[in-house]
């Protein structure tokens, strides 16, 4: 359960990030509850299907899958980081449009990396329904408290948030793998 929460808070802190850059527009509370809710159903959504992907990889590799598990969560977090001190994507490219069309090609483009999480949390076992809430209420949460601080404080932080994400997946990655979560 503390690798769910700590994946759950790692991957959420790309919505955390892009819900800072959105919520400097400005945003009334309507649009920050619409992309609140946005961001937490497509965080919640895609690890279902890494979760019954890795659930299916592990039958087929047997008692190795916690490396292989831990190992794609290490990727993903390298790849997090290396895109925010790249500047690909990231809050900056999410801008501050909060359309229906553009807000749910963000949501589903800022979840992709739960797809990957999802799969390395399914390597060892995690329960999906404890995953889908984890998730989605972690991203909500993440996303709100995002919004608020973006119209209070500055783009600056974003990309901190984007690197803290990436090295917690490390981390959990590497707990995995070395069997302490």
């Amino acid at each position: 359960m503390v690798a769910l929460l700590l994946a759950a808070g790692a991957v959420g802190l790309d919505n955390f990030a892009a819900a800072i850059a959105i919520g400097l527009a400005g945003l009334d509370a309507r649009g920050r509850v619409r992309v609140a809710i946005v961001f937490g159903a497509f965080e919640a959504a895609m690890p279902v299907a890494g979760i019954a992907l890795g659930r299916h990889i592990s039958q087929l590799v047997g008692g190795t899958t916690r490396y292989y598990g831990g190992a794609l969560l290490v990727a993903a977090g390298a790849w997090a980081m290396l895109s925010a001190i790249r500047g690909e994507g990231g809050p900056e490219a999410v801008g501050s449009e909060t359309r229906w069309g553009r807000l749910m090609l963000t949501g589903f483009a800022l979840s992709i990396d739960n797809l990957i999480v999802g799969f390395g949390l399914g390597a060892i076992a995690v329960p999906l329904i404890a995953a889908i809430a984890t998730f989605g209420v972690v991203s909500v949460a993440l996303s709100f408290v995002g919004l608020e601080l973006g119209r209070r404080l500055g783009a600056r932080i974003g990309e901190w948030s984007e690197l803290l994400g990436g090295t917690v997946l490390i981390v959990v990655g590497l707990l995995i793998a070395s069997g302490v979560l």
